[in-house]
């Protein structure tokens, strides 16, 4: 596994909330995005790590997607309530 603490982008500020959520709930990058799909909002894995990266911007739609599946406010992960 690659470590994360190379370069971040500057595309989004929540790709770091979004990777530790992730992680802490113990989901692969695979897993979420299997339920942003269900969610009709599909999304491959490498388009996540960019996002996780902040090397892509994100879309609302998904946003509130992965806030869904992380069963977490798109405040909280926006930074909002911090």
């Amino acid at each position: 596994m690659r470590n994360r603490e190379q370069y971040r982008g500057t595309k989004n500020i929540c790709g770091i909330r979004i990777e530790r959520l992730r992680k802490e709930l113990g989901l692969k990058q695979k897993d979420l995005c299997e339920s942003m799909a269900l969610q009709g909002v599909p999304m491959a894995p490498s388009v996540l790590s960019k996002i996780e990266g902040q090397h892509r911007a994100i879309n609302d739609y998904e946003l509130l997607a992965i806030a869904n599946t992380l069963d977490i406010s798109v405040d909280d992960l926006l930074g909002r309530n911090e």
